[in-house]
């Protein structure tokens, strides 16, 4: 073999061996930690979480991802978990999973929001009167600014 080949391959090993953890917390506020940044949809039936890495479902909507850690999904098994920087003094497991849930969901429609602004070609208001109006580039950018201070607010 060829040393550059050797190197190629050798890089390619130590770099699978610590991969990025990501995370995402389903409806009811449990987290799911996954190896790849693709993208996961989650959808309800009943009351059982369902997901996939395609929109299978009608009611199938995107997860907000979160980088975790550098490592593998075993290192995220053996870690002692971290204290909820959110919890309330008293809360109930219940109602820390559903205040998680809430979080959730808002984060995802907050990134939503955000990813509809900035892929838009241009942003809009409807008037009072129906008619679109179109935002100057000045708005546009303190549009983008709020949704991004919503993101920064509900996904920490």
């Amino acid at each position: 073999m060829r040393p550059i080949t050797i190197a190629v391959l050798a890089f390619g090993l130590v770099a699978n061996a610590h991969a990025d953890v990501w995370k995402w917390v389903d409806q009811f506020g449990e987290e799911h930690f996954v190896t790849s940044d693709r993208a996961i949809y989650t959808w309800l039936e009943g009351s059982e979480v369902h997901f996939s890495d395609k929109p299978e479902h009608p009611d199938a909507r995107p997860v907000q991802l979160v980088w975790h850690s550098r490592g593998t999904l075993a290192d995220v098994e053996e870690a002692v978990p971290a204290e909820d920087p959110n919890a309330v003094p008293g809360e109930t497991p219940e109602e820390a999973a559903a205040r998680r849930a809430a979080e959730s969901y808002y984060c995802s429609q907050a990134t939503e929001i955000l990813t509809t602004y900035r892929n838009a070609p241009q942003l809009y208001r409807t008037g009072e009167d129906g008619e679109r109006y179109f935002l100057t580039v000045a708005e546009e950018a303190e549009a983008v600014a709020e949704a991004q201070a919503g993101v920064d607010e509900f996904c920490h």
